[in-house]
């Protein structure tokens, strides 16, 4: 497949300063005002994370990317925060109460935002669903603008996908600091997954690795990273081991609610890219609610 041309000049700070000055002087003394507007309209990115802040410090090694051509329009919701675009892929933060895609034409779902999105800003694209978030489950999640592009990610997800991890807050005290969770999950007659050591007939087999990141005195922090992706993969299992997603009320979490939500989130997401071959890597903040529930 041939290489396509990258819509960013990309740069690597080799001094301390920050963003503003940093885009003026790589685009060769561009005015002050162009180089706010530039920031200001989401054209510039701060090691794969657009940036608009412009007095944000840089470090020797940073990547800074700044676009060729005009900046995009600015997507504004309160539900989907973007992270990182070109002409092939976007990639989004989405927060918990959103559908990663639609159930009924009239189901609020983070591809109708995005293609409401590209049709404002003159974009002839459409959001392509490779892989999903429950409704509740905040965190990042990639979808194609093209066919070509979702047709890669789609038939070469486990290839290009080199790490995906989730940050939990559970109920209780972790008694293990790391280890594996394997079972068969079967959804019932009711749509709810039930776990099984052994194959109830149609059962997937799925193993979550998990990692106890902190204890509190009645709640636990841990680190999840999926070999399998299954329906519900990690919240079966951790109600299997007897600690359960905070606020989960659907798979023993709902008696314990400290964050008034779902206390499951997607932080990192490392892939390489379905067109370049470029290998991107994101990461987004644990949601603060985790951290104040823990404390």
């Amino acid at each position: 497949m041939r290489p396509q041309a990258n819509p960013y000049l990309n740069f690597t700070v080799e001094a301390p300063t920050t963003l503003l000055p940093f885009v003026m002087q790589a685009l060769k003394g561009v005015s002050r005002s162009r180089a706010k507007a530039i920031l200001s309209g989401g054209g510039v990115l701060v090691n794969n994370t657009f940036e608009r802040q412009f007095d944000r410090p840089l470090k020797r090694g940073d990547r800074v990317a700044i676009r060729r051509n005009k900046p995009r329009a600015e997507l504004r919701n309160r539900f989907v925060r973007l992270v990182y675009e070109d002409d092939y892929i976007v990639v989004i933060e989405k927060q918990a109460g959103i559908l990663s895609m639609a159930t009924s034409a009239k189901s609020l779902c983070v591809k109708s935002v995005l293609d409401d999105y590209f049709h404002k800003g003159g974009q002839r694209a459409r959001a392509h669903v490779v892989h999903r978030l429950d409704r509740e489950t905040s965190g990042l999640l990639v979808y194609a603008k093209t066919i070509e592009a979702e047709r890669i990610l789609e038939d070469n997800w486990r290839e290009i996908v080199t790490d995906r991890r989730y940050v939990a807050l559970v109920s209780g005290v972790m008694e293990q600091d790391e280890g594996t969770i394997e079972s068969f999950l079967k959804d019932n007659a009711a749509y709810v997954t039930y776990s099984s050591p052994t194959d109830p007939g149609g059962g997937k087999w799925a193993v979550t690795h998990f990692r106890t990141l902190q204890r509190g005195a009645s709640h636990s922090l841990v680190e999840l990273k999926l070999e399998t992706g299954r329906k519900n993969q990690i919240r079966v299992h951790l109600q299997d081991i007897g600690h359960p997603v905070c606020g989960d009320h659907k798979y023993g979490g709902k008696d314990d609610d400290p964050a008034g939500r779902l206390c499951l989130h997607a932080y990192r997401l490392c892939f390489y890219h379905p067109i370049t071959g470029e290998h991107l890597r994101f990461e987004t903040p644990m949601p603060v609610a985790f951290e104040r529930a823990l404390r």
